[in-house]
This record gives structure tokens, sequence and C-alpha cells, in this order.
């Protein structure tokens, strides 16, 4: 009997059941991992830590973007010519004033054709009196042009822009500038030669007005100018954020040819004609630069001044 139910035990013991299986793992494991990342991807490689580390420095040193800076006043060009020529220019207007019964002539027509043909100009006809009372008596000749408030930028969008765009910050801010003329022709080199956008200050400095428009001729539509309430604040925050601050000078230790941050994040500041750089500016620079002229000028307007040296980073940066 002992035996027969040992022959038994083994037979049941070698029965086929429910066995604990690999879940998968085997088949899987057969599959394969991909490709290899880069050396850049592998956690713990040395290349890894040198990428996580340069990422953290452009973090540190790129601004976060503030949109939208402060708004200029409305501002009214008066009389035939100067409406016609801002109408002509690419000026932003709202609203065109008609005098009622007019006498007409080739530049009225121009305007009223100019004005219709924008669009976006709305055509209103008003008494003389009325003009004369909007212009503070002024010889309107009977067109009133309405230009809006200029949406100045925040001077940290300037730089924000170019980093968010792969590019390094190449940036104009005028100290003591009051002509709008020589505002609109840096604005125009500015576009010209690559550069990021103008800095004004908010007080004693040209802002854009019709005129400094016209001067821009059109490219103060792509070009942006930011107003600063502080400018040494606002040059000390750039040198935080890593930008070069270059101050142009007649007596500055430097020849621009002698510069190299021009070919890196930089903002070249600009002074007057007559004064050049205020004092606290100058002091705030990282380096003064002077522009070598052989014909013995004592020195050049804005608008030259900042066009030369923006030929000269254009240059470099290929």
């Amino acid at each position: 009997m002992a035996g027969n139910s040992q022959r038994r035990n083994r037979r049941t013991s070698n029965k086929k059941g429910a066995q604990v299986g690999s879940g998968g793992q085997r088949r899987r494991g057969l599959e394969g991992k991909g490709p290899t990342p880069p050396a850049s991807a592998r956690k713990g490689h040395v290349k890894n830590r040198v990428a996580n580390a340069k990422a953290k420095q452009v973090a540190a040193r790129r601004p976060a973007p503030r949109r939208g800076g402060a708004k200029g006043t409305a501002e009214l060009v008066v009389g035939r010519n100067p409406v016609f020529e801002a109408l002509r220019d690419g000026v932003p207007a709202t609203t065109l004033y008609i005098q009622q019964f007019i006498d007409s002539d080739e530049r009225v027509r121009e305007a009223l054709q100019l004005a219709t043909q924008r669009g976006d100009i709305n055509l209103m006809e008003a008494p003389r009196p009325e003009l004369d009372r909007m212009t503070n008596g002024l010889n309107h000749q009977g067109l009133v042009l309405q230009v809006p408030p200029y949406d100045y930028a925040h001077p940290e969008d300037l730089a924000a822009a170019a980093f968010d765009d792969g590019e390094e910050p190449l940036i104009v801010a005028l100290d003591g500038v009051t002509d709008p003329r020589n505002l609109g022709a840096v604005v125009r080199s500015v576009c010209a030669f690559g550069g990021h956008g103008v800095v004004v200050p908010e007080r004693r400095a040209a802002g854009m007005t019709a005129g400094a428009w016209k001067t821009s001729a059109g490219t103060a539509a792509r070009t942006p100018v930011a107003r600063a309430t502080n400018l040494t604040r606002t040059l000390e925050q750039y040198q935080k954020a890593g930008l070069m601050v270059v101050g142009l000078a007649a007596d500055g230790e430097m020849e621009l040819q002698d510069v190299e941050a021009l070919d890196g994040p930089v903002v070249i500041v600009v002074g007057s004609e007559g004064k050049g750089l205020s004092r606290l500016v100058g002091e705030t620079c990282d380096v003064r630069v002077r522009i070598p002229m052989p014909g013995g000028a004592e020195s050049l307007n804005a608008g030259v001044a900042a066009g030369v040296v923006l030929w000269e980073a254009a240059r470099r940066r290929g």
C-alpha cells in the first residue's frame, strides 16, 4: 500500500499546472532600447553637466519680459505741407480734420487721397473756430492731423526679444538727445544694421513724435523704442542681464576698432552733440569709446555717431 501511495504522489507532482512567468521581461529585454542618446543628453555624463550649466547661465542673464511700456502723448500735425508729408511718410494717425468750406488746392487733395487710401484714418469736417481752438491759434491752413500716443516698449523687452530669438542684443541708448530728427535717424540706423531697439529717457529727451517718425523713413514701424524712467538704472539692469555698456565719448579710453565687445550682447550709449554723456551715465559705462576722425571734426551728431558704431558692430557679427 505504501508503494502505491508513493507512485501516486510522484504522478501528481509531475502534472503541469499554473507557473510563475517572467511577466514579459525577457521579451522586452530582447527588443532593445533604441539609439544611444547624445552625450549631452545622458545624465551624469560630463557633456550633460556642461550643457546644463550653460542653460542655467543663459537663464540667469535673460530678463523676464515685461511687456508694455509707457504711453506717449497725442500730437497734432498742423498745416497743409506738414500734414501731407506726415501722411506720405506713414506717420500713424487717427483723424484728419478738414476745415469746412476749405479753399482746396493740390496739397489738400493729395492729403485727402492719402488718408482715404490708408483706410484707418477718420475724416472729420470742422468749422474754423474749432480748429483754431484745437491748435491754440496756430496757422493750420484748414488741415489738422491727429497722431495717437506712441506705444513705447519696456527697456527689458528689447534684450528679452533678442535672447528669445537666439541673438545677441544690439541696443542703442540715447542720453540727452533732444532733437526728434536725431532720434528718427538713430531708429533708421538700428533697423538698417540689425539692431534690436532704442532706449530714450523719459524726461529731457526727444520722444517718438511725428518728426521722429518722418526721419525714420518708415523704419519706426518695425524698430521698437523703449522709454526709461532712469537711464542709469536701466543700463545697470542691462549689465546684470549680461550686456556690455559701451559709451561714445570724444575722450574715450579706447578707439572703436579696438573694442571687442561689439560682437556680443551690447548697449551703445550716445550722448548729445554739445554735452556728450552725462556724468552718471558715463561712470556707469563699462568702457568709453572714441570714433577716430582724421578730418579733425570735434564731434558727430547722435544719428551719424550711432550709425558708424552700428555699422562696425554689424560687420563684426558677419
